[in-house]
Order: structure tokens, then C-alpha cells, then sequence
């Protein structure tokens, strides 16, 4: 039986797949907090001794590059991931560590229509490239291409190429972040950490005030990012810097996923994976994100026929792994 992993920041889910169930069923999964555990292979002898299941291969996912088959969760510096050694200490046949959004786009083939929300219907074409732009604690971007027989799922580092700016109020969020960065890439403005970015910005500038109601909620709170979205989110609260802030972000993610539309000419459909874009759902439906999609001088008759999709289900990387490992 395969064990997959999903390794994040924040949290480890783990589950055992079998080949007669299949790579949508888990026989088992839990859920683990990243920061309480040493490594991997702690918190995996943690959960296999839970369970009545022996499992003999491994198919783990990180958010992070993968190099001759090791990797260091960009995220999670502390986690350092190696094949031969998980293999090795766990004692199993066979262990792959892929990136995080390649286990991602793994999921793509085998996702329902209940899995997903259509933002643009477009035009699909059959075995067209397809992107995947997923906003979460970090900004992952991965891609597949058919072979003639299967789509093949291949990861990128996409989300920390240079952010660039589309009017004036970006332009200087940028000039901000380098002053506290130096390169801002598109992480930076376009995930998790990138909406607390946003905010620090719009109140350092004067742009929109800060409610003091709000800046007390704020104040000591390491993660301020769930709170700034479920506030924006709620028409029964008035913060005009919350839903400001949330307007940019989505403007920003709307075009970095036309950036990848564009690069892959990516007729398949762009699907946003991750978190943020089921929590935002409502909001990714109103005009800011496909505007900021579509805005493509030129190229946009090329990115208005290109379907886009939030994925719903966040057991889209369990599945991939599964679907990658069971293959394998």
C-alpha cells in the first residue's frame, strides 16, 4: 500500500492508498501540525503506529523545489526531505518526493465536476497545456502537458519570479516591499503572507485608514491574514482597508494567473488551487479577478477563450500524490 504526504508550513496530512481503491479513496489520513514535529519521519511513525496498515511505498509531496530527489520546505527551512533517506529510515521499497504543486496538477485529470468552480467557462481545448496557480501560505505554479497518451504533471518555482506591477497603487507596493525585501517576487504579494503585505502597505501609506476596532483584533496576532480576509469577507463589518486589501490581492492573482495562461498558451484551463480561493469564493466571482486576468493588451483575445477553475476539494494534493504513486 502507498502512503502519501502532503507536507506545508503549517500542517503534514498524511493518508494510505491502496491500488484496488484507488487514488480519490483513502483507506486512512490524518492531519498533523508541521511545527510540533522534528522532521518527516517523525510524525509518519506517529501515524503508522495508529494504524492497523503496513504500507511499502511513498509518495510525498513539499512546498518547496525538488533536487535529485531532495528538497527543503521553503516555508518549513527546518524540514529537509531526502528520498534515500525516508526510504531508508521507514524501511519501505520505493519513496518519491515531488513538489507540492506537481502533486497538485497530478489531481487535475482525476477532479470531478463537483470539485471545482467555473470562473470563465472560455473555449477548452482537448489536451491543452493546462496551469495551476495556487495562493496559499506561499504561491505555488505548476503545469501539464499530454504526452499523446496522459497529461504529465511538472512543477515550477513561477511564484517567486519578479512581481510586476500594473497601475499606480501597485507600483507602489512595490517600491514598499524593496525597501523591506529587496526582490519581491510574486509570493510576496500574492499569497498568504502576501495579503498581510498588502495591508501593511495600504495603512503605512495613508491609502485607507485603519479602524481602531480592527488594529485591536490585529495587534500581537503572528497571522493576521485569516483575519483580514474573514473581515473583508463579512458584509455585516465595515473595514474599508480589509476589503481594499482584498481587492488588490485578487486583481494581482487574476493577472499572475493570466501570466501563466499566457506563457503556457495554456488552453486546458487555469485551475487555482490552494487555501485562499475556496475561502474567497464570492469575491473571486465578481468582476476584480478576471479583469486583472484578461488585461493583457494584445494577447487578450488569447487569455478570453482560456477556462479558468478553483479547485473546491482540499483533498487535491492527497489525491495527486496518490494518482502519481499509484501509477508509478
Amino acid at each position: 500500500m502507498l502512503l502519501v504526504a502532503d507536507i506545508g508550513a503549517t500542517k503534514t496530512n498524511l493518508a494510505i492508498f491502496s491500488r484496488q481503491d484507488g487514488p480519490r479513496n483513502p483507506l486512512t489520513e490524518a492531519s498533523f501540525s508541521s511545527e510540533d514535529y522534528e522532521g518527516l519521519e517523525a510524525v509518519v511513525r506517529e501515524f503508522l503506529e495508529d494504524v492497523d496498515l503496513s504500507v511499502d511505498s511513498a509518495c510525498i509531496g513539499v512546498a518547496g523545489p525538488v533536487i535529485d530527489g531532495r528538497a527543503r520546505g521553503t516555508n518549513l527551512p527546518s524540514w529537509t526531505i531526502d528520498e534515500r533517506e525516508v526510504k531508508e529510515a521507514l524501511d519501505l521499497s520505493w519513496v518519491r518526493v515531488l513538489n507540492d504543486l506537481e502533486v497538485m496538477a497530478n489531481a487535475v485529470p482525476i477532479l470531478e465536476e463537483e470539485d471545482v468552480e467555473t470562473l470563465n467557462a472560455g473555449r477548452p481545448v482537448s489536451h491543452g497545456p493546462v496551469g495551476v496557480v495556487a495562493p496559499g501560505t506561499g504561491l505555488g505554479e505548476g503545469f501539464l502537458v499530454w504526452d499523446g497518451s496522459r497529461y504529465r504533471a511538472y512543477a515550477s518555482e513561477g511564484g517567486h519570479t519578479d512581481f510586476g506591477p500594473n497601475n499606480a497603487q501597485e507600483r507602489g507596493l512595490l517600491a514598499h516591499l524593496c525597501e523591506r525585501f529587496g526582490h519581491v517576487s510574486y509570493e510576496r504579494v500574492c499569497s498568504g503572507m502576501g495579503i498581510s503585505n498588502i495591508y501593511g502597505y495600504l495603512k503605512v501609506s495613508g491609502y485607507v485608514d485603519e479602524p481602531a476596532w480592527i488594529a485591536e483584533q490585529l495587534e500581537g496576532v503572528e497571522d493576521k491574514t485569516p483575519i483580514i480576509v474573514e473581515t473583508a469577507m463579512d458584509p455585516e463589518k465595515e473595514c474599508p482597508l480589509c476589503s481594499t486589501t482584498l481587492e488588490m490581492f485578487i486583481s494581482i492573482l487574476g493577472a499572475e494567473a493570466g501570466n501563466l495562461a499566457l506563457k503556457l498558451v495554456a488552453t486546458g484551463g487555469i485551475y487555482l488551487g490552494g487555501g485562499i480561493p475556496p475561502r474567497i469564493l464570492p469575491a473571486l466571482k465578481e468582476d476584480t479577478f478576471m479583469k486583472g486576468f484578461l488585461t493583457k493588451g494584445r494577447m487578450e483575445y488569447v487569455v478570453e477563450k482560456i477556462p479558468v477553475y478553483v479547485i473546491l476539494t482540499p483533498k487535491a494534493p492527497l489525491w495527486g500524490a496518490a494518482y502519481y504513486g499509484l501509477e508509478a
